[in-house]
């Protein structure tokens, strides 16, 4: 949908700028239909000298244990695989730094080391040395420097299980194609574990929160009395239920699923990081306010840190134009209740997606705060 009047935020990641010559951010995503997913399936198998980093990643995360975890990435930095992984950083293309930031984050969060920062000279009596210079190589790469989070671990770690037969828009893909993770936090021939599973559940997730979007651009810049305001905020309560609706379903292969070993640390860790956050929910934050996120959670700042820079510059737009529309918080009214119904509903969905992280972190869920 587009604004029925000019405005100077930017388009949703469905559509264009309305005026390319405004200085706002750019279109999060560009003319495809792909919010916060990647533009294209993430790449699977990293080539040359790269597919030894995925070899680490994958033997990292399916590690019995923690020490046996850190005990692996020493063993490469004495080996000098990663001094020459560094090396050939500057070289990686835009979609490959994608896939060497994946393999670097799951290092990272299954080694306990998702909060560090890999240029603090603190870092280094934590972490292994050459893997926070890795680390640091792949984020100026990326140009996103905190992105052992939700947002890479799930929304670059899935590939369809089959190749389509025809092509299809990278949404449309995600929601209707089987999924399996690039990296596995499961051993290979086991059943997929909580862990892959809410990640997964994380991406499809995101696929089909592309209506949110669409609907949070068109309300930026809204007149809160304007008709066409209540009715896409009715349409927003409808997604929002059917995102709910969605994590409902997942819940049953997720409750299936294997026992994690030591896994649920990696999710206790991430979400006290506010590192769990979906993109998706930031959106409608952006459009709705609070949303149910508690006095004393993490703030925006935190949960945003962890996306990427255009990403951030379209929530903070967002944030400013739906300015308006929130002023329907403090009104009385049939619109004004509408808002209200709309808050109430991500409510709702945030309540069930820190249900689903509580049921992949067992047994150490009951100790798990989750920023929703």
């Amino acid at each position: 949908m587009a604004p029925t009047a000019p405005t100077t935020v930017p388009a949703p990641p469905a559509e264009p700028s309305a005026d390319p010559a405004a200085d706002i951010p750019e279109p999060i995503a560009g003319p495809q239909a792909h919010g916060f997913l990647p533009a294209r399936p993430p790449v699977r198998t990293m080539a040359g000298t790269w597919g030894w980093l995925s070899e680490l990643a994958g033997a990292v995360a399916t590690a019995p244990d923690r020490d046996t975890a850190r005990a692996l990435v020493a063993h490469a930095a004495r080996e000098g695989a990663l001094t020459a992984l560094r090396q050939r950083v500057s070289r990686l293309s835009p979609r490959n730094a994608d896939a060497a930031s994946l393999r670097v984050a799951v290092i990272a969060a299954a080694c306990g080391w998702s909060g560090l920062d890999p240029l603090a000279p603190a870092s280094r009596r934590a972490a292994d040395p050459a893997l926070l210079d890795l680390w640091a190589a792949v984020a100026h790469r990326v140009g996103h420097q905190q992105f052992v989070a939700l947002p890479t671990l799930a929304l670059l770690n899935w590939a369809p299980e089959r190749k389509p037969r025809r092509h299809l828009p990278i949404d449309q893909l995600a929601r209707t194609e089987p999924l399996v993770p690039v990296v596995r936090w499961s051993p290979e021939g086991q059943p997929l574990g909580p862990l892959d599973r809410l990640m997964l559940a994380t991406t499809r997730l995101e696929a089909h929160g592309i209506w949110l979007l669409r609907l949070a651009g068109t309300l930026a810049g809204r007149d809160p009395g304007d008709a066409s305001t209540v009715t896409a905020l009715r349409r927003l309560v409808r997604v929002q239920h059917a995102l709910r609706a969605q994590l409902q379903s997942e819940a049953a292969a997720l409750r299936a699923a294997p026992e994690p070993a030591w896994q649920g640390a990696v999710l206790i860790e991430l979400a006290g990081l506010g590192a769990l956050e979906p993109p998706v929910f930031q959106a409608a934050d952006a459009v709705l306010g609070t949303g149910g996120r508690r006095a004393g959670d993490t703030g925006r700042h935190q949960l945003r840190r962890h996306l990427p820079p255009r990403h951030r510059a379209w929530l903070s737009a967002l944030d400013r134009h739906c300015a308006p529309v929130r002023t329907l918080a403090h009104r009385g009214g049939p619109d004004a209740a509408v808002f209200r119904e709309a808050r109430e509903s991500l409510i709702a969905l945030r309540r069930t997606y820190a249900g689903l992280v509580r049921c992949a972190a067992r047994p150490a869920g009951g100790r798990l705060t989750v920023v929703a």
